[in-house]
Parts: structure tokens; C-alpha cells; sequence
């Protein structure tokens, strides 16, 4: 036994799934891409949702045999063993922790427009007081009690998630559609930058799963809010892009797309509201990141492949204190002190592992038997979801695959020591 709490419910699932999937960039994602690729940005949204669904497919199949903490982890742990899962909860959890550092320094930097003495161009104690201030907020409120938690991210998705709303049921009937149409033909490099681009901004539902030792009735809400998550990210995110794109002239210029779009069939109110919605947006991802990045390290100790006491649970509020706050102080450390282009590099390699590894996986684990829910179609979605994870890869850049290789390098380091210390 664990000795946590089993609070969370399927709706419970959902909402960090979508917490984690829209973040920060959901707000400034439609710039580049009608850069990249002009009037095909509304259908491209569209069609990578598809694509992400079939991988999320694969993580709602997997996850319908297990009840425990670590999500990919674990399943990836019964299809291939110890060091390779080993291996992909490491990356889970680098990259939990280099995001929730990336995503706090820009909050800050959201705050600055208000409060210019937040800005990354003046750093000082002021900034430096706000992030430390919002990781310590999180990481009591996570050792608190995953019940609590999971309010706050509920009401953090909420928050995000109305001021999106409210730009797509205002924005639609100003959408010029003949903005919309597709009128010039794109480029394999075209297709290929926007898609890898586009499989990114879908990224975080792979988290879904992670806290399913928390969990009512895992094996049927993981993949009730597996798919769920990408039906509503995919909605809100496909809209947002079409209204954006229909409403803002020379998009691929703007800086804050959502906030000048919603300023022009709104007004300066609609402006604010999107800019507060990137706020509220990005806090509610810190907080994902805090509650899965710090699963995921209790769930390496849980399995033995870390010290016992990494996966110390409260005695009190039955939570893994101990790997909240180791993570929560990581996450700080690399805040203040971290490179974060060279850290968020590391999440290429990360993906590669986690999405192929548990599509992989669906194929190996039915030779056990049959799981509670099951993808139709036989081997055919596994399949395809396992080339498009693979593609990831392709796209990586070479500082991506270097600084996702030492990742690997370290934490193959760490599962050795680890191993050698329990002998």
C-alpha cells in the first residue's frame, strides 16, 4: 500500500490533463504558426489534434491496467523493465521541473507589463521574491493534500478556460473566413515545422495517468479523461486559431495575437482579459507541473529505483511530501539560477521516450490479456501513434538530441548508483 489517498475523480483527471496541455502558449501560438504556414494554421490545428488523439489513445488503453502512481512509468516498467522505465520516469520528471521553472519565469515576466520591476531584463529581488513566493504557495499547497490540489488546478483550468471562451463565442462572427481559406500550396519543410510544432503545443496530457494511485476508479477515469483532454484542448485551441486568424490582419506580426484580436471586436476590456487569461493560464501550469513532476519522482522510489525515502508519505495529509518538496526546490533552484533554452531542449528527447515507449507498450502488454478498454482496430492506431511519436524525433534539433542524450546519460547514471546502493 502507498498509503495515499484515492480523492481524485475522473473530472478531477481532466482538468489537470487540460491544465497541462493549455498553458502560456495557447495565447501566442497563432502568430508563429500563421508565420509558418498562413491560412492552413486553422486546419493544421484541427488535424494534429487528431493525430495527438491517437497517441492519447494508446496512454487511455495503457492506463486501463494499472491503479497505481507514475503513468507511462509504470507501463512502460511491465512492457520492457526496470531501466528503460526507469529511464522515461526520469525524463518525465526533468522535464516536469525545467517546465515549471521556464513557465514561472514567464508569469513574471506577464506580471512585468503591470509591475515593470518583474521584467527578466532587471533582475533583482523583486523577481526573484515572486517566484520564490509562487513555487513555495504550490509546494504547501501540494503537501497539504491532494484534495486541495485538485481544487486549485480545477479552478485554475476554469479560469483559464473562460476568457478562451469568451474570445471564440464574441470573436466568431467577425471572422472574415475568406482569411480562412487556403489559397497557396505548403512546402514538406512547411508541413513538417508546423506539425512538430503544433505535436508540442498538444504536449501534457501524458500526465494524465501519473497521479492514478490518487485516484477513484483508475482504470475507468484515465481513459474516460485521457480523451476527454484532447477533445476539449483540441475544440478550444482549433477555435482560437480561427478566430485569431479571421479577425487580426497581419497576424504573423503580432506579439500577443489573442490580447491585439480580442482588442479589435472587443475593445481594451478584451485585451485585458486575455492578457490576465495568459496569467491565470500559466499559474494554473506551474501548478500541474508541481502535482505531476513530484508523482512522478515518488513513483521511481515507490518501484525501488530510487531511495526509500524520496517516497516518504505524510503521515498526516497521506501526500508524497517528500518528493513535493525535493521538486518543488529543484524547480526553484533551476528558476534562479537555470539556462532554459538548454533545459527545455531536453523535452524533445522526453516526448520521443514517453510517447513512443507507451504505444510500444500497448502492443507488448495485450499479449497479457485484455485491458478494460481497448483500442478498435487492432494494432493498426498503436501503430501509427508509435511513427507520428517517432517523428518527433526527426524533427529534433541537434542542441535537442545532445541535451536530451546527457539527460539520458544522467539518469542512467543515477539508476545504476541506485541499484548498486540496494545490493
Amino acid at each position: 500500500m502507498s498509503g495515499l489517498k484515492r480523492e481524485l475523480g475522473k473530472w478531477d483527471l481532466t482538468a489537470i490533463g487540460v491544465n497541462q496541455v493549455i498553458g502560456g502558449a495557447v495565447f501566442l501560438m497563432a502568430a508563429p504558426l500563421a508565420a509558418q504556414i498562413g491560412s492552413w494554421s486553422g486546419i493544421a490545428v484541427a488535424m494534429v489534434g487528431v493525430l495527438s488523439l491517437l497517441i492519447a489513445l494508446n496512454f487511455a488503453e495503457a492506463g486501463s491496467r494499472f491503479e497505481g502512481t507514475g503513468g507511462a512509468y509504470l507501463y512502460t516498467r511491465a512492457a520492457f523493465g526496470r531501466f528503460f522505465s526507469f529511464e522515461v520516469g526520469w525524463m518525465m520528471w526533468v522535464t516536469r521541473v525545467a517546465s515549471w521553472a521556464s513557465v514561472v519565469n514567464g508569469l513574471t515576466t506577464a506580471l512585468a507589463y503591470y509591475w515593470p520591476q518583474l521584467g527578466a531584463d532587471q533582475p533583482g529581488l523583486a523577481r526573484e521574491a515572486v517566484i520564490a513566493g509562487v513555487i513555495v504557495t504550490i509546494m504547501v499547497i501540494n503537501v497539504l493534500g491532494i484534495k486541495q490540489s485538485a481544487w486549485v488546478v480545477n479552478t485554475l483550468t476554469i479560469g483559464k478556460l473562460t476568457p478562451l471562451v469568451i474570445f471564440i463565442l464574441l470573436g466568431l462572427p467577425y471572422v472574415t473566413f475568406d482569411a480562412l481559406r487556403p489559397d497557396v500550396s505548403l512546402t514538406w519543410a512547411q508541413i513538417s515545422t508546423s506539425a512538430l510544432l503544433l505535436i508540442f503545443a498538444y504536449g501534457g496530457y501524458e500526465v494524465v495517468g501519473v497521479p492514478a494511485g490518487e485516484t477513484k476508479d483508475p482504470k475507468t477515469a484515465v481513459p474516460f479523461a485521457m480523451v476527454t483532454t484532447i477533445i476539449i484542448v483540441g475544440i478550444v485551441m482549433t477555435l482560437a486559431q480561427v478566430v485569431a486568424m479571421g479577425t487580426l490582419p497581419d497576424i504573423a506580426a503580432s506579439k500577443r495575437p489573442l490580447a491585439d484580436a480580442a482588442l479589435i471586436f472587443i475593445g481594451a476590456w478584451g485585451a485585458l482579459l486575455m492578457t490576465t487569461g495568459g496569467a491565470v493560464s500559466m499559474t494554473g501550469n506551474n501548478m500541474g507541473q508541481a502535482l505531476s513532476g513530484s508523482r512522478n519522482l515518488f513513483a521511481l522510489a515507490e518501484q525501488g529505483d530510487l531511495p526509500s525515502f524520496v517516497g516518504k508519505v505524510h503521515p498526516k495529509f497521506h501526500t508524497p511530501a517528500t518528493a513535493i518538496i525535493i521538486t518543488s526546490l529543484v524547480a526553484l533552484a533551476l528558476a534562479l539560477f537555470g539556462d532554459f533554452v538548454t533545459l527545455a531542449a531536453s523535452s524533445a528527447v522526453s516526448r520521443l521516450l514517453v510517447y513512443a515507449g507507451t504505444c510500444a507498450s500497448v502492443l507488448v502488454l495485450r499479449r497479457q490479456g485484455p485491458a478494460a478498454f481497448t483500442i478498435p482496430g487492432g494494432p493498426v492506431v498503436p501503430v501509427v501513434a508509435l511513427v507520428i511519436s517517432l517523428a518527433i524525433l526527426g524533427g529534433a534539433t541537434s542542441l535537442q538530441l545532445q541535451v536530451g542524450g546527457y539527460a539520458l546519460v544522467a539518469g542512467a547514471v543515477l539508476f545504476a548508483i541506485a541499484r548498486w546502493r540496494s545490493q
